[in-house]
C-alpha cells in the first residue's frame, strides 16, 4: 500500500509539542511500513461527508487522521482527539471535477457565516477619520462557473467567490486552495484570468496536486519530510517552481521574483535534480555569504537526507571561500587576503605620498573599489578602454594618466606584500582553470546572484564547464545590497530567453508584501535590458497591516518597542519567532534596550553566528536569508536610514544615486523578514524611505 503525505498533515504536525511529535512520527512510521498491524487502532469518522477518513490512536489524547482509498494510506492531520475529529467532519478529500487535481476541500454547509477579517491597529503616527461606509463592488461577477471551475475554485464556493468584494475575498482565502487563490488574485489586478495548468489524467500527477501532496517512496523519505515540518519547500513545490526547476536548458539560466517566492527553493531542488539525473555530477551551491552558505547547507541535507551519496557530491561555500579552496588546491599554499580596510589606507597613503590634491579621497577609494580593482585593470592602456559604467567624472587621458600612477603603486603596494584583494584572488583562480579543460565542477548553482561581482562572475564561468546547463543563477534585483550593475553579458553570459520570473510570495503576508513593494520601482532593469517586473505577485495570506511608530526620543521609542514586544509574547509569539534589526551596528544598543525592557533575552546576530539567547538581535545585512513571524524594524531616523556616512563618501551623482537605491533595497530586504508582523520605529523626523511603506 503506497503512502501519500499531505502538506495539511506536516502543518499540523509542527504545531505540536516536541515529545508529541516524536509519538506522532511514531506512528507514521508504523502506519508506512505496515498498516494492517493489529496494534494500530482504526476508527471510521461516521460524522465525517468523507466516508475514507480514519483516525488512528498515536496516544490517550493524540489522533492522525488518515484517508484510506482503494491501494494508498494518506497521513492527512494530527491534532488532539476532538480537534482531529472536527477537522475530518468538516472535509473531503476529492479529485476536482473540471482541473481533476486533488483537493482537501472544507464542506461549506459545516462552515459559520464568513465575516471579512478585521483590518490591523492604525499606525501610531496616522491618525486617519473613519470613512464614509462605501459599498465594494464584487470582484468576480464578470467570471462564469467554468471559469472558477477551471481555476480550481470548489463546487461548494462558487456562490462566495462570485459573490465576493475585496474584503470577503480575503476572509474566503483560507478556504480556498491555493491554485484558485493564485488565480483569482491575478485576475483582481490584471482583469485576465489565467489557467495556468491543464487538466491531468492521473490525479497524483497533476501539478496541483503535487503541490499539496506528496507519494513516499520509503521509510527515509518519510523521515526527511517529518524531521523538518517547518520546511514544506523540502517537500512540496508550487507548479511554477517545478516547471523551472525540471526544464532542460541551452545556456546559463535565471530564476528571479520578488522576496518570499521561493527562489532558493528552486535553486535547492535544482541541486538535486542534477545529482537524479547525473550520477557523475559533482555540483557547487555558492552564495555571497558563508553564513547563508552555512544556511543553504541545512537544507540541503534536509533534501538529500534519503538520498545515500548525494551530500558527498555537492559542495556549499561562498564565491570567496571556493576561491581559497580552489587556491590552496592548486598552489599549495593558503592565499592572504587582503581586507577592505587595509586597501583602502593603501590607496590614501600612496596618493598622500604622491601630494596627490585634484581628486578627492571619496573619489580614489571608489574609483579604486569600483573601477580598477573591480574590473582588475593591468596597465594604462587597460584604464583607457574600461566602461566606467554611468560614472558621471569624465576622464581625460591626463587626468587618468595621473590616477594609474597611484594605482599601479597601489598594486605593486599589495604585491610586495603578497597580499591580495578578494578581485585578485577571483582573478588568480580565474586565470588557472581558463584554459583547463578538467573543471573542479560539473555544474554551478548560485544563489543571491544579484550580489555577483565582476571578479567573481569571472570566475564563476572559468571553473564551469564548457556545456549548456552548467550555470543556473538565483537572484533578485531589486535585494541587490552589495554590488554596483554590470553586463553580464559582456562578460559571456548571457540567460535572456533562458530567465523566469516567480510571482507567488508564499512566505510574507499581503499586507507586508504590499508595502514592502512601495520601496521599489515596479519593474528593475538590469544592464543587458533584462527586466524583472515586479507587479502582479501576490501572496496568499492575509495579515494585520504594518504599524509606523514616529517617537519623540530615543527613549519614548525604546518604550514603544517595549511594548510592542511584550504584546507579540502576549498573543502567543514565542521568541525565537521574533527578529529585531537594525541599521548598522551603532544602533544595536538602542535594540537591545527596548527587548531587555520588555525581560526578553536577545542573541545577537554577528557575521551569522549568534550566542545563547531568544530573540534574534541583529544589522539589517545579516536579515538576508532569514524569516520570523514578527520583525522590528527599529532605529530608521534620518541619517542613519540612508546611512549618512556613506551618502558622505560620495564620489560623483552616479554613486550617490546606487547608494540611495541600494539603502532602500536593504530596508526591503530587512521589512519582507518578516511572515506575519512588521513594526517599524524611529524618533523625528524618521527616514525618507518611511513615507513610502506608509502610503
Amino acid at each position: 500500500m503506497s503512502t501519500i503525505l499531505a502538506d495539511s498533515f506536516t502543518s499540523s504536525l509542527a504545531k505540536l509539542s516536541n515529545d508529541e511529535q516524536k509519538q506522532a512520527k511514531l506512528t507514521a512510521f508504523d502506519l508506512q511500513a505496515n498498516p494492517d498491524q493489529p496494534g494500530l487502532q482504526f476508527h471510521r469518522i461516521d460524522k465525517s461527508k468523507d466516508p475514507n477518513f480514519w483516525s488512528v490512536r498515536v496516544n490517550r489524547d493524540l489522533r492522525i487522521i488518515v484517508h484510506k482509498t482503494g491501494g494508498s494510506l494518506m497521513l492527512a492531520y494530527v491534532d488532539h482527539h476532538d480537534d482531529a475529529y472536527k477537522w475530518a467532519e468538516r472535509r473531503r478529500i476529492e479529485a476536482h471535477p473540471k482541473t481533476g487535481a486533488i483537493q482537501i476541500v472544507e464542506v461549506r454547509e459545516l462552515v459559520e457565516d464568513i465575516a471579512a477579517p478585521p483590518t490591523g491597529p492604525a499606525q501610531a503616527t496616522l491618525p486617519l477619520e473613519a470613512p464614509s461606509p462605501i459599498q465594494s463592488p464584487l470582484l468576480f461577477a464578470n467570471l462564469s462557473r467554468d471559469d472558477l471551475l477551471s481555476v480550481g475554485v470548489p463546487i461548494d464556493w462558487l456562490g462566495d467567490v462570485t459573490s465576493a468584494t475585496e474584503d470577503e475575498f480575503f476572509a474566503l482565502v483560507g478556504y480556498l486552495p491555493q491554485e484558485a487563490v493564485e488565480a483569482l488574485f491575478e485576475y483582481a489586478a490584471t482583469g485576465v484570468l489565467k489557467i495556468a495548468v491543464a487538466p491531468a489524467t492521473d490525479p497524483l500527477a497533476h501539478p496541483d496536486t503535487q503541490r499539496r501532496f506528496r507519494i513516499l517512496e520509503g521509510a527515509e523519505e518519510l523521515q526527511a519530510a517529518l524531521d523538518a515540518p517547518f520546511e514544506k519547500w523540502a517537500v512540496f513545490l508550487h507548479p511554477l517552481q517545478r516547471g523551472v526547476v525540471e526544464r532542460d536548458y541551452n545556456g546559463p539560466a535565471r530564476v528571479a521574483g520578488s522576496a518570499g517566492t521561493g527562489k532558493t527553493v528552486v535553486a535547492l531542488h535544482r541541486v538535486v535534480r542534477i545529482l537524479k539525473t547525473r550520477g557523475d555530477a559533482r555540483v557547487l551551491l555558492a552564495t555571497f555569504s558563508d553564513p547563508l552558505a552555512r544556511a543553504l547547507a541545512r537544507k540541503v541535507a534536509v533534501l538529500t537526507a534519503d538520498r545515500p551519496g548525494f551530500l558527498e557530491r555537492v559542495t556549499i561555500s561562498s564565491f570567496e571561500q571556493t576561491a581559497r579552496e580552489l587556491y590552496a588546491l592548486s598552489t599549495g599554499r593558503e592565499p592572504h587576503v587582503a581586507d577592505q580596510a587595509t586597501m583602502r589606507a593603501t590607496v590614501l597613503k600612496i596618493a598622500a605620498d604622491q601630494q596627490e590634491s585634484e581628486f578627492s579621497p571619496q573619489f580614489l577609494v571608489s574609483e579604486w573599489e569600483h573601477v580598477i580593482d573591480a574590473w582588475r585593470i593591468d596597465s594604462e592602456e587597460a584604464y583607457a578602454v574600461v566602461p566606467r559604467m554611468g560614472r558621471k567624472n569624465r576622464l581625460g587621458a591626463r587626468q587618468r594618466e595621473k590616477l594609474w600612477g597611484i594605482f599601479a603603486r597601489v598594486r605593486e603596494s599589495l604585491a610586495r606584500r603578497g597580499l591580495l584583494s578578494p578581485s585578485g584572488l577571483f582573478e588568480a583562480m580565474t586565470l588557472t582553470y581558463a584554459t583547463r579543460a578538467e573543471k573542479p565542477y560539473t555544474h554551478i548553482v548560485v544563489d543571491e546572484a544579484q550580489d555577483l561581482g565582476v571578479a567573481e562572475l569571472r570566475f564563476l564561468a572559468a571553473i564551469s564547464p564548457a556545456q549548456p546547463d552548467a550555470l543556473f543563477f538565483a537572484g533578485d534585483l531589486g535585494q541587490r545590497i552589495f554590488q554596483q550593475p554590470f553586463s553580464w553579458k559582456g562578460l559571456g553570459i548571457d540567460v535572456r530567453g533562458r530567465s523566469s520570473i516567480l510571482k507567488v510570495n508564499y512566505r510574507t503576508s499581503h499586507q507586508i508584501r504590499q508595502a514592502a513593494d512601495r520601496l521599489l520601482p515596479s519593474s528593475v532593469r538590469d544592464v543587458d535590458g533584462l527586466e524583472d517586473q515586479r507587479s502582479g505577485t501576490v501572496s496568499v495570506f492575509e495579515g494585520p497591516e504594518p504599524q509606523i511608530f514616529s517617537a519623540e526620543s530615543m527613549e519614548a521609542e525604546k518604550v514603544l518597542v517595549a511594548a510592542v514586544l511584550l504584546e507579540l509574547l502576549g498573543e502567543g509569539f514565542t521568541p525565537s519567532e521574533i527578529g529585531i534589526f537594525v541599521r548598522s551596528k551603532e544602533q544595536l544598543p538602542r535594540a537591545r534596550a527596548a527587548a531587555e525592557a520588555a525581560s526578553l533575552k536577545t542573541c545577537t546576530l554577528v557575521d551569522g553566528r549568534t550566542g545563547g539567547g531568544d530573540a534574534l538581535l541583529g544589522i539589517m545585512h545579516l536579515a538576508k536569508g532569514l524569516e520570523f513571524r514578527a520583525v522590528v524594524l527599529m532605529a530608521c531616523d534620518e541619517g542613519v536610514l540612508p546611512l549618512e556616512s556613506r551618502v558622505v563618501d560620495v564620489a560623483d551623482e552616479f554613486e550617490l544615486d546606487e547608494i540611495i537605491a541600494t539603502e532602500r533595497q536593504l530596508f526591503y530586504v530587512a521589512a519582507t523578514r518578516a511572515r506575519e508582523r512588521l513594526f517599524v520605529s524611529c524618533v523625528k523626523p524618521g527616514s525618507e524611505f518611511l513615507d513610502d511603506l506608509r502610503m
